[in-house]
């Protein structure tokens, strides 16, 4: 069985038996709460009712309320959610209360986007270099950052359990890749190449494939539209 098909927790979830227990389902939606909540915060909004916070979501009330009862909130009948407090609670859920850096392998033009992108910092983590091995890529900056040769790698993963490995390389190199990371204690991998990897059980894996996306989406795109009120499961 490879990691990616025994995979399905974040590094996070292993920590205690509470965060093992939320279903991934739930997980995945986690963020996108956290995002709505950062925005009123900034906004200067300290309350939202629960059925504002669903919408504003993207999911129905009931599956708002099940999935922020995972993390022992309930909110309160007549006012809602407290923003900062619940921002604080995902926050240590989805552990971002520890500093995180990023390595990208891989500097070809998804991995210079990657690195140029701007939600790493402003989501919480910190970009700690980018790697290839094209000597004309090699020395260049890009996302504030020099590129360095893979054999660097160790050094710019100083601290494994907080360091995420972003693999941007052909398909035929991205094993190799992987290899490497883990092999440097790197625990947490975000893959764009279109190959599944083989992974010890320990190491997880979330892939990104913009193919797969697409054809997921061309099939509810055919689909009759579905019940406007349908809870999000």
């Amino acid at each position: 069985m490879t990691g990616i098909e025994s995979s399905g927790r974040l590094p996070w979830r292993k920590a205690t038996l509470a965060r093992r227990d939320i279903p991934d389902a739930v997980v995945s939606r986690l963020p996108g709460y956290l995002q709505v909540l950062t925005d009123l915060a900034a906004a200067g909004e300290r309350t939202i009712p629960s059925a504002e916070l669903a919408v504003r979501s993207g999911v129905g009330p009931a599956t708002l309320r099940k999935d922020l009862a995972h993390l022992g909130s309930t909110g309160t009948r007549g006012v809602g959610y407290q923003v900062d407090p619940l921002i604080a609670t995902l926050r240590d859920c989805l552990g971002l209360n520890r500093p995180w850096r990023v390595v990208i392998i891989g500097a070809g033009h998804l991995g210079r986007a990657l690195a140029a992108y701007p939600g790493f910092t402003e989501r919480g983590f910190s970009l700690a270099g980018i790697v290839d091995v094209d000597a004309a890529a090699i020395g260049t900056r890009v996302g504030g950052v020099t590129i360095r040769h893979t054999d660097d790698l160790a050094e710019l993963i100083a601290d494994p359990p907080s360091t995420m490995a972003v693999i941007a390389v052909p398909a035929l190199a991205a094993q190799r890749a992987a290899d490497q990371a883990i092999a440097l204690g790197v625990t947490g991998i975000l893959n764009f190449a279109p190959v599944v990897l083989n992974v010890p059980a320990s190491v997880e894996v979330r892939n990104v494939d913009l193919s797969t996306e697409l054809q997921i989406l061309a099939f509810h795109a055919g689909q009759p539209p579905a019940d406007e009120h349908q809870e999000v499961s």
